[in-house]
Parts: structure tokens; C-alpha cells; sequence
């Protein structure tokens, strides 16, 4: 909202924002989305959005959100609309936050991924991955850097060490969040409640159903095979799992090469970011 001021001596009206200008340097935590739907479910988890704007000069590409959660001050990185979201373009993102917000205690990278069930685990549609550093795999690996090694075979660049391992705190936080299990879902329940109902560009944020939750087991032979699996009752919908996640601007249509790399680093699932 801008209101017009005297005009000066070429009788040309002055205009001055009276937008509240907020500081880079309150903001702590850092949530990247890079996709709208992400940052649309990220704002609706603010305890309060605050008004106003951050001041915008020459080479600032980017406009970001802020508010604060659970006594931090927020602010949510997505990109600009019609750019192709992609490893460099996140990167570039991630990079202008880390210099326009001089005080970032660390930063979240939030969104869709998809989850990688094995005999082991049972992940669903609706689980929780949280991307985890266990044992010799990295908690984000980037699964598109490598050299194909003959029959199908795919070998991760540094055995899949190409991006930074978790930071300290959020790790003491997840170990915080793994002394509730199994009863995880209580924790999370909630917060999905409270925007499940709520609008996006597609549609709302309510659980499409279990029914629609499909999983296909490629088998030695080559065979993929619908597996059935007990409906899981309501309270315990959701679940949560932590260890690799897979990154890279590519999809992975080969079902082999998949299940290798999920098995090799323990992979619990994959973002196409």
C-alpha cells in the first residue's frame, strides 16, 4: 500500500511505502521450500506471519516470507515463480539466504520426497522421512553424481559424501523427537488437523486416502507385484523415518538401479530437487 506525498519542485508526486520494513537480523532459522505448494504448507505452520518486508537493493533476487515458530523467528526461502527448480537452483537459492541473513542459527530444507519401503520398512504415503547421517551414509546424498559400472550397476561420487552431513543441534532435536516413538504420529497428528482443510493452488492438504497408497516389489526376476498391506488404523497414520534421502534433478525410472542405491546407503527415500 503506498499513499502519495506533496509534489516536489518538477511536480512530479513522491511516493513512500508505509510498509513496515522488517531486520534480516532477528531471523535464525532458515525453511527452503523450493516448490509452492511446499511454502504454501510451511506458512500455514507459523504461529504468527509478520507484517512487512525485508529491504531489497541491487543482486537481491529473492522476496522471502517470515514469522515465527515455537519462539524462532522464521523465514521461508522459495523460488521465484516459473523457475525451473533444480540442484543449482537451490543452491543458488540457499546461498542468498546465507548472506542475506547474517544471524542463521540453520536452515531446513522441507518438502515432497518419495519414500522407499523395503522388507524392513514400512513407509507409506503420509510418513515422515527425516534425512539423518547413520553410520557411513551421509543424511543427503546426491544420487546423480557417479559413473555407471556395467550391468546396470551405478557408483555414487565419495560414496555418496557430495553433500554436507546434518547439523549438530538438528540432530539433538531428531534424537528428542525418536524418544516418542513409536508413538510419533501424536506428535504430528495435530499440526496436520489443523491445515488439512486448508487451500492451495490444486486442491486442500487432506489425506487422499490409504486406498491409494500403492506398492509395487520388484522381485530378482524382474516381476514387480502389487503388495497388500494392512490398512493402518487412524491414530497411528503417520509414521516416522529417518536415515539417507536421496537428492538430484533427475528421476530414477529404473526400478534395479533404485533398490541398489537405496539398499547400498540405506536410503529411506528421494527428493527430485
Amino acid at each position: 500500500r503506498r499513499r502519495q506525498r506533496p509534489s516536489g519542485e518538477s511536480g512530479e508526486p513522491r511516493l513512500k511505502s508505509d510498509v513496515a520494513e522488517l531486520d534480516p537480523g532477528l531471523y535464525t532459522v532458515a525453511w527452503l521450500v523450493p516448490l509452492e505448494i511446499e511454502a504454501r504448507a510451511a506458512l500455514l505452520m507459523l504461529d504468527n506471519l509478520h507484517q512487512g518486508r525485508f529491504p531489497l537493493g541491487r543482486g537481491g533476487d529473492y522476496v522471502f516470507h517470515a514469522g515465527d515458530m515455537c519462539g524462532h523467528n522464521v523465514i521461508i526461502a522459495t523460488l521465484p515463480a516459473g523457475e525451473v527448480y533444480g540442484t543449482g537452483s537451490a543452491a543458488a537459492l540457499s546461498s542468498q539466504v546465507k548472506m542475506f541473513f547474517p544471524n542463521l542459527w540453520f536452515g531446513l530444507l522441507v518438502g515432497v520426497a518419495a519414500g522407499l519401503p523395503n522388507h524392513s520398512r514400512d513407509i507409506r504415503l503420509g510418513d515422515v522421512l527425516v534425512g539423518l547421517s547413520m553410520g557411513e551414509s551421509a543424511g543427503l546424498i546426491p544420487y546423480d553424481l557417479g559413473k555407471e559400472t556395467g550391468k546396470g550397476g551405478f557408483q555414487l561420487s565419495r560414496f555418496g559424501h557430495g553433500l554436507a552431513h546434518t547439523e549438530t543441534v538438528v540432530r539433538s532435536a531428531i534424537g528428542s523427537i525418536k524418544l516418542k516413538a513409536p508413538n510419533e504420529a501424536e506428535v504430528f497428528l495435530p499440526y496436520y488437523e489443523s491445515i488439512k482443510h486448508k487451500g492451495h493452488a490444486n486442491g486442500t492438504f487432506i489425506d487422499p486416502g490409504q486406498e491409494q497408497d500403492s506398492f509395487y516389489q520388484l522381485y530378482d526376476d524382474g516381476i514387480e507385484q502389487l503388495v497388500e498391506r494392512e490398512k493402518r488404523p487412524d491414530s497411528e497414520r503417520t509414521r516416522v523415518w529417518y536415515g539417507s534421502i536421496g537428492s538430484g534433478e533427475k528421476l530414477v525410472k529404473d526400478a534395479q538401479k533404485r533398490n541398489e542405491l537405496r539398499d547400498k546407503h540405506n536410503q529411506i527415500g528421494r527428493a527430485h530437487v
